[in-house]
């Protein structure tokens, strides 16, 4: 259970990204490997998800910290590397971090919401 409902609402704010994420996950790794546009749009939905983060950082101070098993602070110092990291983003690295990484949170998070 949250208990904040701001937190509520913006971890919910997250699952749409996430479900995007997988959606783009499920075109496959050759796909993404030969398609820039796919690429981008994984870059764009971590940066996405980094706000949710920041945003929830804002609206619920401390929740972040107080709930380091959903590695939200990771989704955070990745889109800040992404979005500034112009020219030396490695899309292996944010495949890893699409393919592996994200559906974790995304499922931490709904177990979260659904208790």
């Amino acid at each position: 259970m949250v208990g904040d409902p701001r937190a509520t609402r913006l971890l919910n704010d997250l699952l749409p990204q996430t479900d995007a994420v997988a959606r783009l996950v499920d075109r496959g790794k050759s796909a993404y490997d030969q398609d820039e546009f796919l690429r981008y749009a994984g870059e764009d939905l971590l940066v996405r998800l980094g706000e949710v983060v920041a945003r929830l950082d804002r609206k619920a101070p401390g929740f972040v910290e107080a709930h380091p098993g959903l590695e939200l602070r990771n989704l955070k110092d990745t889109r800040n590397f992404v979005a500034h990291g112009y020219g030396v983003v490695d899309f292996e690295i944010i495949w890893e971090i699409l393919a592996d990484n994200v559906p974790v949170v995304a499922t931490r998070v709904r177990v979260l919401l659904e208790s």
